[in-house]
């Protein structure tokens, strides 16, 4: 057992589940990561799509009392129907276009640089998005009405961009629609759960040929780890965002982006 590639699989996990769900880009920081702990060859790739499923399920598990209510509710209520559809509706736009230039991201987008530049112009976008007037209108996620569903999923499309964050772009479009900071948070999460499992799914259906039962034990800390680690996180999140804004995950990207620039300067790896 090579247990230096467990010690690597153990930071990536907790890596994602760090990342996945504030505004400052899991992918990113799995690419950078990975980069720098060499770990970056083609299981990496598998591995760092696969570990999404630990931190997605954390959700799943906070939140499974609403996820299990909704499902069971759909027959007779109008509100699980109506939350179901909202979150189906603001999946669609995602996916669709993923399917179109999946190829293509995963190509010529998946490298440090490329991410470094789009948690500076992230971090940029959120601290405009948060000098703009908000009339949070929106108090509830059963108050969401499908247009203002479609218009969170097209805000999802600009994460396809490795470095923008799936959490920041529909957070950042919730508020401009009109939805409250924790209702923004929280119809980020929920649409979380048909995106991620969609995406890792299609993913990991691709690349099981590549994978053998030795891969199991790496495969198994990295799930276990993102998953505990997002459940931490995701707790604290939605702490934070009662009491604050997101200027600080702005400011934070943009050093980080910044950090990571100069370092791969260094390196000349440039584009």
């Amino acid at each position: 057992m090579d247990y230096l590639l467990l010690i690597k699989g153990l930071l990536l996990g907790i890596v994602e589940g760090i990342t996945e769900f504030l505004p400052i880009s899991s992918t990113g920081h799995l690419i950078l990561a990975g980069d720098l702990i060499g770990f970056d060859d083609e299981k990496a790739k598998i591995f760092e799509v696969f570990i999404q499923l630990g931190a997605i399920l954390s959700v799943v598990w906070l939140y499974r009392e609403k996820v299990l209510g909704t499902l069971r509710g759909i027959p007779g209520s109008r509100e699980a129907r109506s939350l179901s559809l909202n979150v189906m509706m603001a999946f669609v736009p995602a996916a669709a276009v993923g399917l179109l230039i999946h190829k293509f991201i995963k190509a010529h987008l998946f490298n440090p640089v490329t991410v470094a530049g789009a948690l500076i112009a992230g971090g940029a976008a959120i601290l405009i998005i948060e000098r703009m007037k908000h009339r949070a209108h929106v108090k509830s996620v059963e108050a969401v009405t499908m247009k203002q569903a479609l218009g969170t999923g097209i805000a999802q499309c600009f994460s396809l961009f490795p470095g923008v964050s799936r959490s920041g772009a529909t957070i950042m479009g919730g508020l401009m629609i009109g939805f409250d900071r924790k209702v923004a948070v929280e119809f980020s999460f929920f649409l979380a759960i048909p995106t991620m499992f969609a995406a890792t799914g299609y993913d990991l259906l691709k690349s099981l040929p590549a994978l053998s039962l030795s891969d199991i034990p790496l495969f198994l800390v990295g799930f276990i780890t993102a998953f505990f680690s997002a459940l931490i996180v995701i707790k604290a999140f939605i702490g934070y965002v009662s009491k604050h804004d997101f200027t600080g995950f702005a400011y934070y990207r943009i050093g980080f982006g910044l950090i990571v620039l100069a370092f791969y300067w260094t390196r000349g790896w440039m584009f």
